[in-house]
């Protein structure tokens, strides 16, 4: 049983509380939404392993075979395709169910706490059903003149957003599961989310 619509139906209940992304400062450009996120999965008490910089997906929970991929996105501005870095999306990554997390918060903020704007988790099948890809770089040793340079052969993605996906996903809070997932709880409250 999944646990993605509890994690929703927190995320809402913050966004419509204020809570607000608290960022370190004006060069906290990637982890502000991944803290946000973060602290709603404390707040729920669960557990997952700590995400680092090349981590995928960012959140493991610990309790169940699921992941949370983050991408905030600034607004207004790109939001019909994202780079991914280094991992092309899917819905499932090393047996777990991987859910997307795209939230939009303003562009020019006034100061570092700013509201989520919108909200979208869907499951990694929506932004592609291919779980066949087998993703790898390639690097090697020995390039240049004394051959101590190393080259990176590292894959960028750059896939759609549910935004562009899913009409009226946009200024609302959006939850896109496959139609057969079992979710622990699929009651909302009238006018809940979109």
């Amino acid at each position: 049983m999944s646990l993605v619509s509890t994690i929703f139906k927190h995320c809402v209940s913050a966004m419509r509380e204020n809570v607000l992304i608290e960022r370190e400062g004006r060069n906290d450009k990637e982890f502000h939404f991944q803290n946000w996120f973060k602290s709603r999965l404390d707040d729920l008490g669960e557990n997952y392993d700590e995400p680092g910089r090349n981590t995928y997906p960012d959140f493991k929970l610990v309790r169940h075979t699921e992941g949370y991929e983050l991408k905030g996105l600034a607004y207004p501005g790109r939001d019909a395709d994202y780079d991914c870095n280094s991992q092309l999306p899917c819905g499932e990554h090393n047996g777990r169910q991987v859910f997307y997390v795209f939230g939009r918060y303003p562009v020019n903020p006034d100061g570092n706490r700013y509201p989520v704007l919108d909200l979208v988790i869907c499951h990694g099948s929506f932004l592609n059903a291919d779980n066949t890809y087998e993703h790898k770089n390639k690097s090697f040793r020995g390039f240049g003149s004394y051959g101590d340079i190393l080259v990176r052969d590292r894959k960028m993605y750059v896939a759609p957003t549910p935004f562009a996906l899913a009409e009226g996903a946009a200024h609302h809070r959006t939850l896109i599961l496959p139609e057969h997932m079992k979710v622990d709880d699929v009651s909302y409250p009238p006018n809940f989310g979109h």
